[in-house]
């Protein structure tokens, strides 16, 4: 096991702090509960910060990019290659994630944590693990080893942004095939039927999505593995960017950072994040519920109501991106509004 690892500590949230924020919420120029989840946000935020006035900015962005060995199913739409021209991509700014992260004012960072071919850019954390994940329809997608060394770089790459300054971390992925991984991984995890959690991912044929499903079915039945142990289902079924999302979840809650959980992929990651450490789950925001069915299913695992519904399916981190805002309004309305003594309003009797 690696050191980050066995010493990542996260301490409960600070009760205190957000029942001092619940109580001046409630003296604010407005009819109490009045700004409905926003006052829920603040009150969260609160508890995450240990500050009743909360800073969320700026934010943080970082995406891990890895491709995978089940892609040589043909469960995907796009070949594998697509994983590192979109990570040019994501490096040349064209990206949605690179617009949404320039409208909220984040630091983006790309970490390829196991692409299958080599990408030079000034910009990119090269931390590659391997050349992709092994085939999980053959063997293991990864060894134990590879596992833990992808959440220790996850760890040391949102520290990394959190010591440049960053008070919220945004977490996205890019990896032709990571649905599949996903829904392995939560069916793997749940025992839930494969049919109910796999959906069309970047969008495949009816007749693809049968053999998706018929492929992952039989992967689960040929892999052994312990379902108590989430670093030994990552081993059998995950990627190495899902690993680094883990990794980077864990790290922000270990620095009372508040994290913003994207879509389907991610929000995998964050299920299996908890599954190491329980506490995690309190720092955590679910951004959106996107239209794959897995993602419903993951968010109702991690018990979380997502904030938005744009019919989204891209990942990137681009959903956690644009729900950033209303975090934003959440801190600012706490810090900015007036009191009602302030302001000489008169409160209701």
């Amino acid at each position: 096991m690696y050191n980050n690892l066995t010493s990542i500590q996260i301490q409960p949230l600070d009760v205190k702090a957000a029942e001092a924020a619940a109580k001046y919420i409630d003296t604010l120029t407005k009819p109490q509960g009045s700004l409905g989840r926003l006052e829920e946000l603040a009150i969260n935020l609160a508890g995450i910060t240990q500050e009743i006035f909360p800073t969320v900015t700026p934010p943080g962005v970082l995406v891990f990019a890895a491709d995978h060995g089940v892609v040589e199913e043909g469960v995907s739409a796009f070949p594998k290659s697509v994983t590192a021209q979109m990570a040019l991509n994501f490096l040349e700014g064209g990206a949605a994630i690179n617009v949404f992260s320039k409208q909220i004012g984040a630091q983006f960072q790309l970490v390829d944590i196991g692409i299958t071919t080599t990408v030079q850019h000034s910009e990119l954390s090269c931390r590659k693990v391997r050349m992709g994940t092994r085939n999980f329809c053959n063997e293991h997608a990864m060894t134990r080893n590879e596992v833990e060394q992808a959440i220790e770089i996850g760890i040391n790459e949102a520290t990394s942004l959190i010591n440049k300054g960053i008070k919220c971390l945004i977490v996205g992925e890019m990896g032709i095939g990571n649905t599949t991984s996903s829904t392995a991984l939560l069916a793997a995890l749940t025992n839930h039927k494969v049919e109910e959690l796999v959906g069309s991912g970047t969008g495949i044929t009816s007749q693809q999505l049968k053999h998706k499903i018929e492929r992952i079915e039989q992967a689960l039945a040929d892999r052994q593995y312990d379902v108590k142990d989430p670093i030994d289902i990552l081993s059998a079924f995950g990627g190495l960017e899902i690993a680094g999302m883990v990794g980077a979840m864990l790290a922000a809650a270990s620095y009372r950072i508040p994290i913003i959980v994207d879509g389907f992929i991610c929000t995998t990651a964050a299920v299996f994040a908890v599954q190491m450490n329980e506490l995690a789950s309190d720092y955590m925001f679910a951004s959106h519920q996107s239209v794959e069915p897995g993602h419903r299913f993951a968010l109702s695992i991690l018990k979380k109501e997502p904030l938005l519904n744009l019919q989204m399916r891209l990942g990137e981190g681009s959903g956690a991106a644009i729900a950033f805002p209303l975090l934003h309004s959440a801190s600012l309305m706490i810090k900015e509004m007036a009191t009602f003594a302030d302001a000489g309003v008169a409160n209701k009797e």
